[in-house]
């Protein structure tokens, strides 16, 4: 396997760093962050980069979905920093046999839908032939996905009194203008397709205008403000872009053998990211710790993610907990891949702390993913739930020792 170059510069730079111990919960982390052109709560690589370095972050993973040619900048810009960068993926696919059942996974609004991530990959400049081929399938369903749905989102504006006069290269322009980015890195998500139409709405009319349009769009009153720009793009999202609402196309997603197949030829790690009380109720596909390990241990997935700003401490302790006593490793992010501006440091929701049991679990979890990119410089195999102790003990050498 042919390891990345930022991969290969990050290592070689820790072995000529010098170690100094971590308190027992760990150093400050963060494994899932998404960078523009993805939709981020960041408008450049240095303003991510700058902000985990305010905060302390020793470790910052970032986890595109289907291009990742922002991974060498960030890997440069992380290095000057001090933070090791940690580079992954993350790939939606449907289960069919869930669809039909009507079975929640990871996304409460669209059943048998789910989120997986390769974490730690190190193999994605240049690409495999093999790995080349998987994303391009990946992102040419994708993209006609998106620009099916930025047309049908025009004609629910349209019927509602708006022209808006996007189509597919108009809301790609609109993200090369936003981050500097080359256009042949954009791949569309739903949340720039919303963000588009909410400031082409803010563009050409008054609150009040927009506030009496949203009303017809919805077929009732926004719940969000005109002034308030991320509820109302989230608010858009939610009521027209979601299966059931008008502006919505059905998922063209590979499935789960392909989305594992790319994660394998990018040399990283299947994780599941677990949503838990991020839900309200609970995803049937997660209903308990118990029930939850078992459906993913049947995918041949050893590796879970949490996003703590969406679930209770007491919640997350008991699905952390449970995940890894039954011997699935897991680790934390904040994604921040909304406009909100959160802290990059983990955080439960309202804000709350990060017990401490699970924050040692997720610096472990991280240290792990560290460990598999060495390995793999290395000439091993990587990450494997029988090797979790070695890896662990060579991830924390090389984070605790780079500065």
């Amino acid at each position: 396997m042919t390891v990345s170059e930022p991969v290969r510069a990050a290592i070689e730079r820790s072995q000529s760093s010098a170690q100094s111990a971590a308190p027992a919960n760990g150093l400050p982390h963060n494994t899932h962050i998404h960078l523009p052109p993805n939709f981020s709560a960041f408008d450049t690589v240095a303003e991510a980069v700058e902000a985990a370095s305010r905060e302390g972050i020793r470790l910052l993973g970032v986890s595109n979905y289907y291009h990742y040619g922002v991974y060498a900048d960030f890997a440069n810009r992380a290095m000057a920093a001090g933070i090791f960068p940690l580079f992954g993926t993350e790939i939606i696919c449907p289960l069919d046999d869930l669809v039909r059942a009507g079975v929640r996974i990871n996304d409460p609004a669209n059943p048998g839908k789910m989120y997986i991530c390769g974490k730690a990959v190190t193999a994605f400049d240049p690409l495999s032939e093999n790995a080349a081929a998987l994303l391009q399938t990946i992102r040419d369903k994708d993209s006609a996905r998106m620009a099916d749905m930025i047309g049908r989102m025009g004609e629910v504006f349209r019927l509602a009194g708006f022209e808006s006069d996007l189509d597919e290269t108009q809301v790609k322009d609109m993200v090369v203008r936003r981050h500097g980015c080359p256009r042949e890195s954009v791949y569309l998500q739903e949340r720039h397709i919303a963000q588009a139409f909410q400031e082409r709405m803010a563009e050409r009319l008054d609150d009040e205008e927009q506030t009496a349009l949203l009303t017809r769009a919805y077929g009732g009153p926004p719940k969000a403000s005109p002034a308030e720009a991320v509820a109302t793009q989230n608010e858009i999202r939610s009521r027209l872009m979601k299966a059931g609402k008008p502006g919505y196309v059905p998922e063209t997603f590979v499935d789960f053998d392909h989305a594992r197949r790319l994660i394998a030829s990018l040399g990283g790690i299947a994780c599941y990211p677990v949503l838990a009380d991020g839900a309200d109720p609970v995803c049937e596909f997660e209903d308990t710790p118990e029930n939850l390990i078992e459906r993913i241990r049947a995918r041949s997935i050893a590796c879970a993610e949490f996003i703590p700003e969406r679930n209770s401490p007491e919640q997350l302790e008991r699905y952390a907990s449970a995940l890894r006593a039954a011997g699935i490793l897991i680790t934390a992010g904040t994604e921040h891949n909304t406009r909100d501006r959160i802290p990059i440091t983990p955080r439960c929701k309202g804000g709350a702390p990060v017990p401490q049991s699970v924050q040692r679990l997720f610096w472990e979890g991280a240290c792990v993913l560290v460990g598999h990119m060495a390995d793999v410089c290395a000439g091993g195999s990587g990450f494997d739930p029988g090797n979790v102790e070695r890896l662990r003990d060579l991830g924390s050498r090389i984070v605790e020792g780079y500065a």
